[in-house]
């Protein structure tokens, strides 16, 4: 893995005039928007990239965007990958450890979401300080590469908690409504049953979705800080829980995007 690592961070900064970013941005489903934010410098589509993976999702458009966003060098991906598509925990992470291979100490996720809290509405912006590995593996099993990051991982703090703290402060500041919360995550493609709902919210999640855990788990090996954003675009809230397509989902997050932009731009500015 460390040749590939070495071979794709080369090939970008060959591609990038030796761009060296600060900080990872993942966008999720429906939030591609923030790009928007960035003063790109340059952008790459992942069909250029050796050994990255293509996304497939509607919503997740497969561009890798460099540039400047709240004063700090970004490197932001326009899309993510996912278990459901069928690739391994290795190639849906293998992007975290490219950004941290180019020099980013700090990783930024977002996701689209279902909502188990019952103080939860549609549209909801939840800052996660939490998760639950719902998936059948973990990106860590296999051999360790100790130049990657330890055997076995210290999970105690998955989500920094100044950046947390600091996204409350942004968030009053501007009057934007946020809660907190845990998100677990599952390899969908199927939304939850309301059994599934409520066997979620029981074990102690808030919010449930099909991405991020990898990821997180990929950053926090590496060494990196984590912020993490969750939008609730459903509920599974028992009395609550209506047929749900991707479509609608695109939507409210894209609708709630705004004010996630606003929080994440300062977050990154903070730093």
């Amino acid at each position: 893995m460390l040749e590939q690592i070495n071979f794709t961070t080369k090939s970008i900064l060959d591609k990038t005039n030796q761009f060296r970013p600060e900080v990872g941005i993942i966008l999720g489903t429906g939030l591609g928007g923030l790009v928007k934010e960035i003063n790109t410098e340059f952008v790459i589509p992942y069909g250029e990239i050796p050994n990255f993976p293509v996304s497939t999702v509607e919503g997740h458009s497969g561009k890798l965007i460099f540039g400047e966003l709240g004063g700090k060098k970004v490197m932001a991906m326009q899309g993510r990958f996912h278990f459901y598509e069928g690739y391994t925990m290795h190639q849906i992470t293998f992007p975290v450890r490219v950004m941290k291979a180019l020099g980013a100490h700090t990783l930024v996720v977002s996701n689209a979401s279902g909502g188990m809290n019952p103080s939860f509405e549609i549209g909801e912006i939840m800052l996660i300080n939490d998760q639950i590995n719902l998936f059948p593996t973990n990106p860590l099993i296999g051999p360790n590469i100790s130049e990657l990051g330890p055997r076995f991982l210290d999970m105690s703090e998955p989500y920094d908690k100044k950046l947390i703290a600091k996204a409350h402060e942004i968030a009053k500041s501007n009057n934007i409504k946020v809660s907190e919360g845990s998100y677990a995550g599952l390899t969908g493609p199927c939304f939850e049953t309301p059994a599934e709902y409520r066997y979620i919210a029981r074990i102690g999640a808030d919010t449930v979705g099909m991405s991020t855990v990898p990821e997180v788990i990929v950053a926090r090996h590496g060494g990196m800080r984590v912020f993490g954003v969750s939008i609730v675009t459903d509920l599974g809230v028992e009395g609550k829980i209506v047929e749900v397509t991707h479509e609608e989902v695109q939507h409210i997050a894209a609708s709630a995007e705004p004010k996630m932009s606003l929080i994440v731009r300062e977050v990154i500015r903070s730093m």
